[in-house]
């Protein structure tokens, strides 16, 4: 990247609600192969009250907290008055993932601003390190029900762990569910799927949505049967959740890529690649297979921390047709045989579907 290509990367874009509120989107490197945002929102409302609200708060690794100081700068240019962290009120996380709340480590010791975070994904930041070994453990099951070798798993293992080892709990003031889910102007709704706890967060006529809508990606799945209230189950219902009580909304802004102008859309499109995803699954699944062949099926050859990625986005897939009745497990012997130690084989059954009395 040139030093004009990495100024252009870190510009910050400025945008205003319906209501008078500036938002600022703040673009900041959270992996080496991952760009996110996060948002600074200035208010007062009209009873005087002052809004500083920082939403997200990147990564904090490698150069995510440089690129979250130099965005509070560029606001501080653009309006003509200094802001820096100490002068936050509130810190809004939109989910528990790394890349949004990991730079909470610099953020917290430098500011007074109240933190809050959905009760889901509350130990997510309080308990973490409880949290990372036994999601470690989970997966450990997870990747040899999948079908890979001990080998396989250790390398994945190491891979999740490598970046979230460098978090420590920190402590939060407030959950949106104890705060009935608003704090002064800002209205929050849960959307579990991606994320347990996840949330999106309506200011007038945005829309701040966290991963749980991106304008170009289909926002990584996994199966519940590693966190509950994730899985692909809980993710639809909650985009029929989000398309009903987001009447109004004019920009959506979303953790990562650009601001969404048709959040109606944008849902539609992200039901309908998961029904082709399902679709391709049930028809590779007409032979047994396991979750790591499906995801080969689904994305091919990846390499690196995208193997767990695809791994994942499969399994989700899986869970939800074996939940509905449309899969079985075709080597029940090969598992009592080995007291569950084997990889798990998929197979397609026939779609009962809807057989009325005289159909």
């Amino acid at each position: 990247m040139t030093l004009r290509d990495q100024e252009r990367s870190l510009e910050v874009k400025v945008y205003q609600t319906a209501g008078g509120a500036q938002v600022f989107q703040i673009p900041l490197q959270e992996f080496p192969i991952l760009w996110g945002n996060v948002y600074l929102v200035l208010f007062d409302s009209a009873e005087g009250v002052p809004y500083r609200v920082l939403i997200d708060t990147g990564s904090g690794i490698g150069d995510s907290n440089d690129h979250l100081i130099h965005g509070l700068a560029s606001v501080s240019t653009l309006t003509g008055t200094p802001i820096s962290l100490s002068d936050l009120t509130h810190v809004f996380i939109t989910h528990g993932h790394i890349d949004h709340f990991g730079g909470l480590t610099f953020v917290r010791p430098q500011t007074q601003a109240r933190l809050g975070v959905h009760e889901l994904d509350l130990r997510n930041l309080t308990n973490y390190e409880e949290r990372l070994t036994l999601v470690a453990w989970r997966l450990e099951e997870f990747l040899r029900e999948g079908g890979l070798d001990v080998d396989q798993r250790a390398r994945v293992i190491e891979l999740y762990k490598i970046t979230k080892s460098m978090f420590r709990s920190v402590g939060v003031d407030f959950t949106y569910e104890a705060c009935g889910m608003r704090v002064g102007p800002f209205e929050i709704l849960h959307v579990p799927g991606h994320c347990a706890g996840h949330v999106v967060i309506r200011l007038h006529d945005v829309l701040f949505s966290g991963d749980h809508i991106l304008a170009h990606t289909s926002p990584h799945q996994s199966p519940e049967h590693l966190t509950m209230f994730t899985g692909l189950e809980h993710y639809l219902q909650s985009l029929d959740t989000l398309e009903a009580w987001s009447g109004g909304i004019r920009l959506t802004f979303g953790g990562h890529e650009d601001p969404i102008t048709d959040l109606k859309a944008r849902i539609q499109q992200i039901r309908s690649l998961h029904q082709q995803r399902l679709g391709k699954v049930l028809g590779f699944l007409e032979q047994p297979h396991t979750v790591l062949e499906v995801s080969k099926e689904l994305f091919g050859e990846v390499h690196g921390y995208n193997v767990l990625l695809a791994l994942e986005e499969a399994g989700a897939h899986i869970e939800y047709l074996y939940q509905r009745g449309l899969l079985e497990i075709q080597n029940l012997a090969e598992l009592e045989r080995t007291n569950g130690n084997a990889p798990l084989h998929y197979r397609r059954l026939a779609d009962i579907g809807c057989q009325p009395p005289g159909g």
